[in-house]
C-alpha cells in the first residue's frame, strides 16, 4: 500500500514536471497568422496580377456575347416562325441552332483553360516571393509558425496577424 502511495505521488510530480515545462515551452513559441487571400488580393503585384486577369476574361465575354445574341435570336426566330416553316427548314434551323450551341460552348471551355493558366501564370512568381517574404519575415521575428487564418484556424487574436507587415514586404521586394 505504501509502495503505492509512493508511486502515485512519484507519477504526480512527475505529470507536474512535464506540464509545467510543456507550458513554458508554449509560452516561448511565437505564433503569426495571415490571410493569404489578402496579402494577395491587396499587394500590387496581386493588384497587376488581378487586372490583367480581368481585363483578358472581359475581352472573352465581349466576344462570345455577340455569339450568344446570334443564338437567342436564332431560338426565337425557331420558336415564332417554326410552324410556318416547312419540316426541312425547321430541321435545318434546329440543326444550326444546335451546332451554334456546341460550338459555343466548346470556346467556352477552351477560354475557361486559357484564363486559369493565366492566373496561374500571372500567380506563380507572386506566391513564389510571398513563401520567400514569409520565411525570412518569420524567421526575423522569431516565429515558430504562421498560419494562413483562412485554412484550420478557428480563432486568432487579432495582434498575431501579420498580413499587412508581409504584404508590405512583399510590395517592397516584387517592385
Amino acid at each position: 500500500m505504501l509502495k503505492r502511495i509512493t508511486l502515485v505521488v512519484t507519477l504526480v510530480v512527475l505529470a507536474g514536471f512535464t506540464l509545467d515545462s510543456s507550458a513554458a515551452y508554449a509560452e516561448a513559441q511565437k505564433i503569426g497568422v495571415m490571410n493569404i487571400q489578402k496579402v494577395l488580393l491587396e499587394s500590387s503585384s496581386g493588384r497587376r496580377a488581378k487586372e490583367v486577369f480581368e481585363k483578358r476574361m472581359k475581352e472573352l465575354q465581349d466576344k462570345f456575347k455577340k455569339e450568344q445574341n446570334m443564338l437567342i435570336s436564332l431560338q426565337k426566330e425557331i420558336e415564332k416562325k417554326s410552324s410556318a416553316w416547312s419540316k426541312d427548314k425547321k430541321t435545318e434551323k434546329i440543326r444550326e441552332l444546335q451546332l451554334g450551341q456546341r460550338d459555343l460552348q466548346a470556346k467556352t471551355e477552351d477560354a475557361k483553360m486559357e484564363l486559369k493558366q493565366l492566373q496561374d501564370k500571372e500567380l506563380e512568381p507572386i506566391l513564389k516571393m510571398l513563401q520567400s517574404v514569409v520565411d525570412s519575415y518569420g524567421k526575423k521575428n522569431g516565429f515558430s509558425v504562421i498560419l494562413d487564418s483562412k485554412v484550420a484556424v478557428l480563432y486568432a487574436n487579432q495582434d498575431i496577424d501579420v498580413s499587412d507587415a508581409v504584404k508590405a514586404e512583399l510590395d517592397k521586394r516584387m517592385k
